[in-house]
């Protein structure tokens, strides 16, 4: 199973000029070339890959691991949100204990 890490270096390196090995979690996207504008373009790609809808607000992301740490962040949201709403589910169709 691939990391958010190993999804996110396929994409950078199929998008921008590197390599597998000079991507670390450390790497500074302005290294690869990523302004703010490629930074938008890189989230809306993040958003199609990881199936999550991103929030309008900006946030600060300076490195490779910051994305990864963002996309964590957001899948571990959303994963909570289709459990607790899987839950409510359950609750409200719960068959109810006459005694």
């Amino acid at each position: 199973m691939s990391t958010t890490f190993d999804r996110l270096r396929a994409m950078l390196i199929k998008d921008y000029p590197s390599t597998p090995e000079s991507l670390t979690s450390a790497t500074l996207l302005e290294t690869l070339g990523i302004d703010s504008l490629g930074l938008a373009e890189l989230l809306f790609n993040v958003e199609d890959e990881f199936g999550i809808t991103l929030p309008t607000e900006p946030v600060p992301l300076a490195t490779v691991g910051d994305v990864v740490g963002y996309i964590d962040a957001l899948v571990a949201a959303k994963d909570q949100a289709l459990t607790h709403d899987a839950v409510a589910l359950n609750i409200g169709t719960a068959p109810s204990r006459v005694s």
